[in-house]
């Protein structure tokens, strides 16, 4: 399931030939550091600047691997019953069908040439992504439910404000969950360090989101704005609903179960570890892990801000609780 169309923006992926210990080494530090050298200070929000700027940053930090140079290691029975457990894979794989399909569709409606082709290539990234999940889940013999048609939708802009909070979303937890795996070994470290790519890169497609749309925000017409703000109100309440477990079934048609996956990244803790681990712990480790992924990227572009607010709130309020 490696038949991957070369990436758009004229980037070349690694080949068996040219990958080295070394090669591997220096494109996973470009794609997790980055600075406009050549940009002297401030970068304002919705200036030209901004967009060459985040654009740059997404295009300059292609991570160059092929799905097919990925060597998933031999796991032990009990590692690969972990695995194949986790309440994760056809909701993975589907999701990232989905990103791809919307992030593409959101792209070709763009009339700038850089959002457009940095959009295309975080679609042809989410693709990517499908196409690990489904090496993986081949490696080790992971049975998926039968995979829905993927269709294009009809409202591109909607459809990619869903992907990109969703993503702010869950990525934020994921990183977390990742960390947590890492300190637990309760996974072998050889699969955790095979999946490491993919979760940086996750980093790269929220830092290109939370940019687009405060430059996006910020070169809108006045009259458009309060329309806009209502749909991404929206976005967030139909999120909320979602992780919730309100809407079970709404993106996967009832299928059992579709509830828990949608709340496995703020629910996973138990499925990546032994340890008893308390809510703000998680809690803490996600924004550790949060600040630590973006920390290689230029200050002046914009990171994401609600799911770090969100969860600092909650942890000063049971403090508070505590303490009364």
């Amino acid at each position: 399931m490696d038949a991957l169309t070369p990436p758009p923006c004229g980037l070349q992926l690694a080949t068996p030939d040219s990958v080295s210990a070394a090669a591997v080494a220096a494109a996973d530090r470009a794609s997790r550091t980055w600075t406009a050298d050549d940009v002297s200070g401030p970068v304002p929000l919705g200036s030209d600047l901004h967009r060459r700027t985040a654009c740059r940053m997404f295009r300059e930090t292609f991570n160059p691997y092929k799905p097919s140079i990925i060597d998933w290691p031999k796991l032990s029975p009990e590692a690969r019953d972990r695995l194949v457990n986790l309440p994760i894979w056809d909701i993975a794989v589907q999701t990232e069908g989905k990103a791809r399909l919307r992030m593409l569709s959101y792209a070709r409606s763009l009339a700038d040439p850089d959002w457009r082709d940095a959009i295309e290539l975080n679609g042809w990234e989410e693709g990517r992504h499908k196409v690990v999940l489904s090496n993986l889940v081949q490696a080790y013999g992971i049975t998926l439910e039968p995979e829905p048609a993927y269709v294009t939708p009809r409202d591109s802009e909607w459809a990619y404000l869903v992907t990109g909070f969703s993503e702010c979303v869950d990525s934020f937890f994921a990183f977390g969950l990742f960390e947590l795996a890492k300190r637990s070994a309760f996974f072998p470290p050889e699969l955790v360090d095979t999946f490491e790519p993919v979760i940086q890169e996750e980093c790269r497609h929220i830092l290109l989101f939370a940019n687009w749309l405060a430059w996006h925000r910020r070169r809108m017409a006045w009259w458009k704005r309060p329309w806009f703000e209502l749909r991404v109100a929206a976005v967030w309440v139909f999120l909320g609903w979602e992780r919730i477990g309100l809407a079970r079934g709404m993106d996967e048609g009832g299928k059992k179960g579709s509830a828990q996956d949608n709340n496995f990244t703020v629910t996973g803790s138990k499925a990546v570890s032994d340890a008893d681990i308390s809510v703000p712990e998680l809690m803490r480790i996600c924004l550790a892990e949060n600040d630590r992924r973006f920390a290689g990227y230029d200050r002046r572009l914009r990171r994401p801000t609600t799911m770090p607010a969100l969860v600092r709130f909650a942890l000063t309020f049971m403090r508070r609780r505590a303490r009364g």
